[in-house]
């Protein structure tokens, strides 16, 4: 559970700043990362946010669950690109009557995607470290995303705690009478810890909107008003935005 919560956001440098500007860094430094043809600019942006979440002590085990898959996705596209794209020759190896045969320049090719996802996916992995979802739905608020879609996303994200305990009592309650000891059994069990939680999602909605109407929700939400930016946050935002487009261009 600790996994997937926020107890490891301590104290540092980057919790200071606005999320607003931490948010708009992060979207045109996306930016940059998704248009860039080579491998420079995402691997320096790679290395710059790993360092970034070293310094802010996040656990090892939290790190490696949020890259083991854009890590996967990388490794299955360049290989993807090795083998099946191309044109120039790197190799050639017959197995059991088959020919494989990879590709010089579709190597580089899977090397320049990769290096997008990594940096893309580095980028997001440091504001989530660095900025709770609360103040990431109150900086996306600012930019105008649809009200109901922050709603929606702030209970989705309050009720997944909720619901990822109810399943690991009942999961714990099948696997104590045997629920999983076989495939058959497992399967059926797995069918019915779906159901039920698909039951208690449905409860849980309206037990909220009950108890939100008769407290007189109206929908505007406290905790996304804004606080007036700083000027020394603003212009350190700036200068790093455009010193990253200096390097983007080379």
């Amino acid at each position: 559970m600790e996994i997937f919560s926020e107890y490891f956001k301590k104290d540092h440098l980057l919790s200071q700043v606005d999320a607003r500007l931490k948010l708009g860094v992060s979207l045109f430094v996306l930016a940059m990362v998704l248009s860039y043809k080579g491998l420079v600019f995402p691997l320096l942006i790679l290395g710059i946010s790993l360092c970034l979440c070293i310094r802010m002590e996040i656990p090892f085990k939290v790190f490696l669950l949020r890259f083991s898959e854009p890590v996967f996705i990388a490794s299955v596209v360049i290989l993807l690109k090795l083998l099946f794209s191309g044109q120039e020759t790197m190799f050639s190896i017959k197995m059991w009557g088959i020919t494989i045969t990879g590709h010089k320049d579709g190597l580089m090719d899977g090397l320049r995607i990769g290096s997008r996802i990594l940096g893309a996916v580095s980028i997001v992995a440091l504001l989530g470290f660095s900025t709770p979802f609360t103040e990431i739905m109150a900086g996306l608020s600012w930019l105008k995303i649809p009200k109901g879609l922050i709603e929606i996303s702030l209970f989705a994200y309050r009720y997944i705690f909720v619901l990822f305990e109810d399943a690991m009592v009942i999961y714990n309650a099948q696997k104590n009478r045997l629920g999983y000891s076989n495939m058959k059994r497992g399967l059926s069990s797995f069918g019915t810890l779906t159901g039920s939680l698909t039951l208690k999602a449905f409860e849980h909605s309206q037990n909220t909107t009950t108890a939100m109407l008769q407290r007189g929700y109206d929908g505007n939400i406290p905790m996304l008003k804004h606080k007036p930016f700083r000027f020394l946050e603003v212009a350190v935002s700036i200068l790093l935005v455009f010193a990253m487009g200096l390097v983007w261009q080379i």
